[in-house]
């Protein structure tokens, strides 16, 4: 369509490749790290959906610091209409930062990706499902995120604050991606990482800390069976 741009003049246009692999540095021939992601979709920079987020992270750099970078990529300040989703041409003066983030997610190093999201109503924000809509451009016809490993988190204002829902949300969104989705793994196997905010607070919660650990170490695992070192 004319009004939206192709998912192959979207690849061309950011750069990105289409299959996951394993980046050579240049001067050396090795290869690189793999890195993991991690997409917090919360309006408000630097709260409670970040520091779960950062928790999360850090525990999957922890699986294998040499063969493991993270990054984490905050969308509060970013501006991502969702309308163009639905191929309605960008609106004049509006500024789109998509194209930015998908060139990150595509990023062939990134082997695994975390998003997360805080509740609203129940669900996700709605900055996590425009960003969520904005990915069907990297699907057609062949998802670019195809094969990665990707995990959920979400943060609620109580302890049964519609995380769980969140999560499924950010699941079902990943599985038409034929992304490798993961929750937090042993010993409590839950769909994700969920978390308790109190008065912009999570340090308290050590149930749902321990589910973000958990789910990050998870991805890190999953990444490294996949591309077991030499």
């Amino acid at each position: 369509m004319s009004s939206s741009i192709s998912r192959r003049r979207f690849l061309q246009a950011t750069g990105v490749a289409a299959s996951v692999g394993v980046a050579a540095n240049a001067d050396t021939g090795a290869a690189a790290p793999f890195k993991i992601l991690g997409i917090a979709c919360s309006p408000r920079k630097g709260k409670t959906t970040s520091a779960a987020m950062t928790i999360a992270l850090e525990a999957a750099r922890a699986v294998d610091p040499k063969r493991l970078e993270v990054e984490l990529l905050e969308l509060a300040d970013l501006d991502i209409p969702a309308y163009v989703a639905a191929a309605v041409p960008l609106k004049p003066g509006h500024k789109d930062d998509f194209p930015t983030v998908a060139a990150k997610l595509t990023d062939p190093r990134v082997a695994g990706f975390i998003i997360g999201t805080p509740v609203h109503c129940g669900s996700l924000s709605s900055l996590c499902k425009a960003f969520l809509d904005r990915c069907l451009a990297l699907k057609k016809p062949n998802s670019v995120l195809a094969n990665r490993v990707g995990g959920a988190l979400a943060v609620g204002g109580a302890r049964s604050g519609g995380q769980e829902l969140a999560i499924q949300c950010i699941h079902a969104a990943l599985f038409r991606h034929e992304v490798l989705i993961v929750g937090d793994g042993r010993p409590t196997c839950h769909t994700g990482a969920s978390l308790w905010n109190t008065k912009d607070d999570i340090s308290h919660d050590e149930i749902g800390k321990g589910t973000a650990v958990n789910l990050g170490r998870r991805v890190a695992e999953v990444v490294l069976a996949r591309t077991p070192s030499k």
